[in-house]
């Protein structure tokens, strides 16, 4: 077993993503070299998926994995980001070949859940897995998932707000972060997070895993980035009807004040397909 930097979280419905950092693969993270930042956007295929509510959906986990009960909601949050990430990098065959339906966001929750046993068992730093147990994963754990079923060739880390820009420039991202109770409900559709009243002062609710689709918004000045007004486009997996259409935004400063607590990995193709 590697010699791993684990930060565990309390799993609960909608939220359970833990961070873990394995120091072999930082090391072989991308540093910034001055390349240019632009706006950019990411669209999935799929829909924006639902790990909350799942029997209202008719999603039966008992169906799903056998002896295993019925359950209304998962901490499946990696696994669901992975989803909506995978979705942008490979063709409507190759997710039709893996078994991803795009067109039917059931049958897409379903593959999700998949994958999130999958990533479960992939952290091997866990005595717990799903199913049964609804543990969690981590941004680590569903990258080597996407890998292990051949869908992705690599993956690498950022660690600073340059390179997270610069990585958004060739595909999405996925980031796991702290989630405050306050960041449950945003100010409005089109607020930041930052901007809801005393969240640096809520309790934290669990980890959660997201995708970022896009950089909204570049600010920067003869010195670089403005973090305030450079604005990250992010999307959740607890439906459409929640934030703006199933996503949120949040500035780079965000970012910035929370990166302690936060990692980013990044799967990725060969430039060659």
């Amino acid at each position: 077993m590697p010699d791993l930097d684990i930060t565990q979280y309390t799993v609960r419905p909608g939220l359970g993503r833990h961070m873990v950092l394995d120091e072999r693969s930082l090391a072989y993270r991308r540093r910034y070299t001055g390349e240019p930042i632009k706006p950019v956007e990411w669209t999935p295929k799929v829909p924006v998926l639902d790990q909350q509510d799942l029997l209202a959906q008719g999603i039966h986990t008992s169906q799903l994995f056998e002896g295993v009960e019925d359950t209304d909601a998962l901490g499946s949050c990696t696994a669901n980001a992975a989803t909506a990430l995978i979705s942008i990098l490979r063709t409507p065959e190759d997710l039709t070949a893996a078994g991803l339906d795009v067109t039917d966001p059931v049958a897409a929750e379903q593959w999700a859940i998949g994958l999130y046993s999958d990533a479960t068992h992939r952290d091997q730093w866990h005595d717990q897995a799903w199913p049964a147990t609804d543990c969690g994963s981590s941004g680590l754990g569903v990258a080597k998932a996407l890998r292990g079923r051949g869908l992705i060739d690599q993956y690498g880390h950022a660690t600073t707000a340059l390179e997270l820009c610069r990585d958004l420039q060739s595909g999405p991202v996925l980031m796991g972060m702290p989630w405050p109770e306050a960041f449950f409900e945003p100010a409005s559709s089109l607020a930041l997070l930052d901007e809801i009243p005393d969240w640096s002062s809520s309790p934290i609710a669990g980890g959660h895993e997201v995708c970022i689709t896009a950089l909204e918004a570049v600010g920067q000045d003869d010195h670089g980035l403005i973090c305030d007004h450079t604005i990250l486009r992010v999307q959740n997996s607890w439906s459409a009807s929640w934030g703006d259409a199933g996503s949120f935004r949040m500035s780079l400063a965000l970012y910035q004040t929370l990166r302690d607590q936060i990692d980013l990995v990044q799967p990725r193709l060969d430039a060659s397909r």
